[in-house]
């Protein structure tokens, strides 16, 4: 019997539901052994709730990162989030983004108190490098899936090969910006609507009263938190304020709100410069979102309230915002997608974002990842489990972090 190759996902079902615990479960696992950033995040949610669980479709997991790369705040949380959401509501979207941030809000934390858990030469570990490898893999099956679908024919080819340089020829978040309304402008005037809208697997389970009452929330707190911390000082109140603007305003997420987090906290006096400094080159070392940095800084605040009680109030606040605009846009979501104006624009930018995730791809997956021919050969290798064999992703994760760590070993004790 001929055995099936294709790198297209099977029809989704989309009717099962996960329950809050089972998406608690599967984002705690996604949290530990994600590395990578944040596209390599989106290779790893589409891993098992496309291709494996089916619990979305292709186009709407697109249409979801495209929601998603618009907004402020961190887009593979967002999705996260959004993929929850879609599971279970409100709480869905807790036990998701809790599952997702909590190992490396633990970690970071803990790293604020001064608990050596690491070794000193932890990120330049083989097994470290490892998980930079693998996350190749992840990313390129989760590019070429993503293309085979969202880039179909020449002009949505063009898209995304332009948005890719154009990403690669000038890195900053409003190229990102740029890029994405460019290719929403193409698609409306280019590429038109070629094909009936598919049905969504991407079921909301909240009414449209609840989006607008948390898009009112989001707006409030914007514009009120900063009249209220000035009519009442406080600590408390100056912390959420700075938090909640930095994930309210950023656009790009990851690295682009470092500067942000830096003028809110060093500028302030809160922090030096050196914890600063030496809280982000933690944060590098672990899994899950690079917002969780956010705690870190909570933790290790010079005023009060700081240690757990300050990480928590950071968290919480700079990821607030994302939480607020997706329960507020996607009750409203399957109904706007649908308008034919809509369609071709998010055709335009689903190709846009195939071209993001590329440069992303190459500018730190790949030059983080690939260093030699050793590291080419494992990359290859677990693509090929996860494409051809449809291994799971955790195995492959460790599978790859371990064989680097023998490789390591080897090079550094040939007489092993």
């Amino acid at each position: 019997m001929k055995e099936d190759y294709s790198f297209e996902s099977a029809p989704p079902a989309g009717e099962a539901k996960l329950s809050v615990f089972q998406l608690f479960l599967i984002f705690l696992r996604l949290g530990l052994t994600s590395f990578g950033g944040p596209v390599a995040h989106l290779g790893y949610f589409r891993e098992e709730f496309v291709t494996r669980r089916k619990c979305l479709g292709e186009h709407d997991y697109a249409d979801l990162v495209a929601l998603c790369q618009f907004l402020p705040g961190p887009a593979s949380s967002q999705v996260g989030m959004g993929i929850g959401i879609s599971q279970g509501g409100v709480r869905g979207a807790l036990a998701a983004w809790l599952g997702f941030t909590l190992p490396s809000v633990v970690v970071l934390v803990l790293f604020a108190y001064g608990i050596a858990l690491m070794p000193t030469d932890f990120a330049g570990s083989g097994w470290m490098h490892g998980l930079k490898v693998v996350a190749v893999a992840v990313v390129a099956q989760a590019i070429w899936g993503m293309a085979r679908t969202l880039c179909s024919g020449r002009l949505r080819a063009t898209v995304a090969i332009l948005a890719a340089s154009l990403m690669l020829a000038l890195p900053n978040a409003m190229t990102q910006i740029v890029v994405i309304f460019s290719g929403g402008l193409f698609g409306l005037l280019f590429l038109g609507s070629d094909d009936e809208v598919e049905q969504t697997t991407l079921q909301i389970p909240i009414d449209r009263r609840t989006g607008f009452l948390n898009l009112a929330l989001f707006g409030l707190l914007l514009c009120g938190l900063p009249i209220f911390s000035y009519i009442y000082p406080n600590h408390t109140i100056d912390l959420i304020d700075h938090f909640y603007r930095a994930g309210a305003l950023v656009f790009g997420g990851g690295h682009v709100v470092l500067p942000l987090l830096r003028e809110a906290t060093v500028s302030q006096g809160w922090i030096s410069k050196g914890l600063f400094l030496a809280g982000y080159g933690a944060a590098q070392t672990v899994p899950g979102p690079l917002f969780t940095f956010a705690a870190y800084l909570g933790a290790v605040m010079s005023l009060e309230p700081h240690g757990w009680v300050g990480a928590i109030i950071c968290l919480v606040s700079i990821f607030l915002p994302s939480l607020f605009l997706l329960l507020g846009i996607l009750p409203f979501w399957d109904q706007i997608r649908r308008i034919m104006e809509v369609r071709c624009v998010m055709s335009g930018v689903n190709a846009a974002v195939v071209g993001l995730l590329l440069a992303v791809f190459y500018d730190t997956v790949w030059s983080g990842g690939i260093l030699s021919a050793n590291d080419f050969i494992l990359a290859l290798i677990a693509f090929a489990l996860l494409t051809f064999w449809k291994m799971p992703s955790w195995v492959v994760v460790l599978l790859t972090a371990v064989s680097s760590a023998a490789l390591s070993a080897v090079q550094l004790y040939p007489g092993l």
